[in-house]
């Protein structure tokens, strides 16, 4: 490929029923010191054949030394077309380790799923996307003469399925801990066990690397720093589990996010932790990650933090270095802001180079005392664990996720039941001759009963299995007539074809553009001149993305889509509304003294879950953060039986999801729920609650809804409005 060529997205697609994988497994990078230029580096790999070398390389020759660890890009744009573009910029600048959460493989999925439908939170996984990006990676890994990794996530309760599909399609990586459905997606917990088992075996015989999901403990919980000794104990059981069942300890990789971000003393927090992590589970390897928990919309502040993080890896280690993008904080996938995190990462780490040959810990004092004190702690929990019975009992016990530092129980921990959660009873024993003829199936196969010598090889049975025979895998291209890559293709080709250019992004022509502003006001004025600004550029769905108050009266920065050159009479501007939220404390306080429970669910012929659980979920601060309760209804749901179940849970909130907006679906859904809801005579009693890309809080309104909830929408916003709503029904 002919680095001056654009990826021919056509070409990547054409014939894609025949490709097959050039490789499975993990591939670790080379290291070892190498002479670059005028320099001596240590804890570095070979060069790339194709870069770009940082900024400040310019006087140095254009140099461009890579750092000994893997380096890990995310990529989410939601258009599997558009992040093979973004995957080829950020190999360039050094990723090695592609990791896909949107269009690749998502935790939420109740099911495999084909197709392509975009959704609020992402779109549901399909073979002809993971099979697209891995043909693109082997074209992209030949222009910068380095093994690329593919990986995305094995989880949900359609985890088995996913990790076969990732075998079968050379994907190289995948995150799989049972306790990440348990905890943070309420699956049930003998379920998510026994898909985990199968998963890890199927992950085994595919070598993939193995990530696990402990790090969810510290973005979950109210004080991240408190859950120190809680990730050691979540870190041993995935590892010895996966170990246990197979995975090489070499694949075996913790994803270790430092609980604590500045302002709070990062080093002192984190440092100590680091280092009793490492030295617990020195079998394995360490796959470093930012805190985002603490990130807001600044991305010089993601900045620091993640400078700061990059210091922790250098005085431990990290196998993989993690760069979550600065954008993180703003939920906007932005391709510049993925290769400024790349950049950050191989500066940082390069510049720290060889950094311990010139250091050594002190043998004695806070730091010895503090590693050994979160190791001490966790081997209590540990035992206590033992004490009740095992990690299920302990999760019934609502040990995990509580604010206390253990071993102090502050009573507010995530407490899921052994016979509850999403796909509890499924899970049924097999018969005494069970048998499947498949490679890579956990527990007793009984192959012997059939034949004496292929105990070891069941899928001889029938001639091999897809993992040997792939042209027995069934590959389905597209289902949805209108939301397809064709279509997409379509719709922005004179971009591709003809010599024209856009700025964008996220996607090819999407044509967004990005100006910083300061006015010498305060926030809300500032808010509302820069909207005027873009409205008077004639930008359509103008967007503040970040704001930061340098004096309440004196001044504020505003970024902003768009490019202003002209002067604002502040005496004419209309100042936004400020939807106020209530204050999480607040939330909390009122839930705790009035039970409130929600019935959730994607109406009508809506397939479209991500977005749902997203506001659901405590993982993602959802509403069950807060201590609502809901019942989730699932996908399809007819739009009375959210008011049928609302009577029989004695539920006072309906939260309903509409993504398809074909033939104005979307409003014809919203005005049934009312008016069924009249038509039982319990609309006065209910607060009816929708959300959507095509969902806004007017038209909600407008259609018998009390508010509408768009793109972007987080739990403490629905959260904060229930609170307000049950407060007027119950005060009213």
């Amino acid at each position: 490929m002919n680095p001056k060529d654009k990826l021919d997205i056509r070409h990547i697609l054409s014939n894609l029923e025949n490709y097959r994988p050039r490789r499975r497994g993990w591939v670790w990078r080379d290291k070892g010191p190498i002479e670059l230029g005028q320099f001596s580096y240590v804890q570095a790999s070979p060069s790339l054949k194709h870069f770009i070398p940082l900024p400040s390389a310019r006087n140095l020759g254009d140099i461009d030394p890579q750092p000994d660890a893997t380096i890990t890009t995310e990529i989410a744009s939601g258009r599997f077309e558009d992040d093979i573009r973004r995957m080829r910029m950020a190999a360039w600048h050094g990723a090695d380790h592609i990791m896909v959460i949107r269009t690749a493989g998502q935790s939420h999925m109740d099911g495999l799923l084909e197709g392509t439908p975009q959704g609020v939170g992402g779109v549901p996984i399909t073979r002809k996307q993971v099979r697209a990006q891995r043909k693109a990676l082997d074209l992209i890994e030949d222009e910068v003469g380095r093994p690329i990794n593919y990986h995305s996530y094995v989880s949900g309760v359609a985890g088995p399925e996913i990790a076969v599909m990732f075998t079968e399609e050379g994907v190289n990586g995948a995150h799989q801990d049972p306790q990440y459905n348990v905890l943070y997606r309420n699956i049930n917990m003998i379920r998510s066990f026994v898909d985990a088992a199968e998963s890890k075996k199927i992950m085994a015989f595919g070598d993939m690397a193995q990530i696990d999901g402990a790090h969810n403990a510290n973005a979950t919980a109210r004080d991240a720093w408190k859950v120190m000794p809680e990730l050691l104990v979540q870190h041993a059981i995935n590892s010895r589990m996966s170990e246990k069942i197979g995975i090489k300890p070499e694949l075996i990789c913790l994803s270790t996010v430092p609980p604590a971000a500045p302002p709070s003393p990062d080093l002192k927090l984190n440092l100590p932790y680091a280092r009793a992590l490492r030295m617990f589970f020195d079998a394995y390897k360490m796959r470093a990650q930012m805190n985002t928990k603490y990130m807001d919309s600044s991305t010089r502040e993601a900045t620091v933090t993640h400078v700061l993080n990059l210091l922790i890896s250098r005085l431990t280690s990290a196998d993989i270095q993690s760069t979550i993008t600065p954008d993180e904080g703003r939920n906007v996938p932005w391709h510049v802001y993925n290769i400024e995190a790349l950049d950050t990462a191989k500066q940082a780490m390069m510049g720290m180079d060889d950094l311990m040959s010139m250091l050594e810990f002190k043998k004695e004092g806070y730091l010895v005392e503090k590693t050994r004190e979160i190791q001490e702690r966790a081997i209590l929990m540990m035992e206590e664990m033992v004490e009740l019975g095992g990690y299920f009992e302990s999760v019934e016990a609502g040990m995990f996720v509580d604010s206390g530092y253990y071993p102090e129980r502050m009573g507010d921990g995530i407490v899921r039941k052994m016979d509850g959660g999403i796909g509890a009873g499924t899970v049924i024993k097999r018969a005494e001759d069970y048998l499947a003829p498949v490679t890579a199936h956990y527990g007793d196969n009984h192959v012997e009963i059939y034949d004496q010598t292929l105990k070891n090889y069941p899928a001889a049975l029938i001639g091999g299995s897809t993992f040997e025979n792939p042209e027995l895998i069934q590959y389905i291209d597209e289902l949805d007539e209108e939301d397809n890559v064709n279509n997409r293709l379509n719709d922005n080709e004179d971009y591709r074809s003809k010599p024209l250019l856009k700025p964008e992004v996220q996607w090819l022509g999407d044509g967004v553009i990005t100006v910083d502003l300061f006015f010498p006001c305060d926030e809300l004025t500032a808010e509302a001149a820069a909207l005027e600004a873009g409205k008077k550029l004639n930008l359509s769905s103008v967007e503040v993305i970040h704001k930061e108050i340098l004096h309440p009266s004196e001044g504020t920065r505003i970024q902003l889509k768009g490019v202003v050159n002209f002067d604002i009479d502040m005496t004419k501007l209309i100042l936004p509304k400020k939807v106020e939220l209530l204050p999480e404390e607040e939330i909390l306080d009122y839930v705790k003294t009035h039970e409130i429970k929600v019935v959730a669910g994607t109406g009508g012929s809506d397939e479209h879950s991500v977005g749902m659980r997203e506001i659901l979920d405590i993982k993602h601060g959802g509403v069950e953060k807060f201590g609502i309760k809901y019942h989730y209804l699932g996908t399809s749901v007819p739009i009375e039986k959210f008011i049928d179940a609302a009577i029989e849970t004695h539920s006072e909130v309906i939260m309903i999801s509409l993504i398809i907006s074909h033939d104005d679906v979307h409003y014809k859904n919203m005005q049934k729920l009312h008016d069924y809801a009249v038509e039982k005579g319990v609309r006065d009693k209910l607060i009816l609650l929708a959300g959507g890309t095509q969902v806004t809080p007017e038209l909600a309104i407008k259609y018998g809804m009390d508010q509408g909830f768009t793109r972007g929408t987080k739990g403490r916003d629905v959260a904060s409005f229930i609170v307000k709503q049950h407060k007027k029904i119950h005060e009213s």
